[in-house]
Parts: C-alpha cells; sequence; structure tokens
C-alpha cells in the first residue's frame, strides 16, 4: 500500500471527527480534539486518506517559543489499517 501523507485542512475535521469514538471502542475521545487544531496547525498536522476514508492522522504543533522544540497533541489510526505504518509514516513526517 503506498502511503500519501498530505497536511491536514479545517474540511478533514468532520472526516476524522465523526468517527474517532469507533476508533477507541466507544471512548469519549472526541473532545480533546477541537476543531481549531484542524484550522491553526495545519502545516504541522497530517493525514493519509484513501479516497475519503481517513486511514490516519497525527495532531502536532511546533512551539512559538522555541522552534527548536514540537508537541504531538493526538494520533489516531484507523483500526482496519493499523500494522501498516500509518502511525511510523505520521511521525517521520512530522519529524
Amino acid at each position: 500500500m503506498m502511503l500519501k501523507t498530505q497536511n491536514i485542512t479545517s474540511s478533514d475535521y468532520n472526516l476524522v471527527i465523526d468517527q474517532l469514538n469507533d476508533w477507541w471502542g466507544g471512548r469519549q475521545m472526541t473532545d480533546m480534539l477541537p476543531r481549531l487544531f484542524f484550522k491553526h496547525f495545519q502545516e504541522s498536522s497530517f493525514i493519509i486518506k484513501d479516497k475519503e476514508q481517513v486511514l490516519g492522522f497525527l495532531i502536532g504543533f511546533i512551539s512559538q517559543s522555541n522552534p527548536q522544540i514540537a508537541y504531538v497533541h493526538f494520533i489516531g489510526v484507523n483500526p482496519n489499517f493499523r500494522n501498516k505504518h500509518i502511525g511510523r509514516t505520521l511521525y517521520s513526517t512530522f519529524f
């Protein structure tokens, strides 16, 4: 499978949030991922999709006070696509 990573966009929010709780077995995770991350951290957040199906995503940002420091706030991989190096690819792209 060829993994194509791209920057996250505001329009990706609904694609991710609509299935997020299911990825975590019904746990309420959506509160941890407000829309503002998809709007204000697009340059440092990434998504892998196959058509309109989300395979995985990473929400991260670079420190404004020290650009040598970066933080991964949230990463998720679709359970149907785990063990296919999606998380590794997202982390590699971020770093």
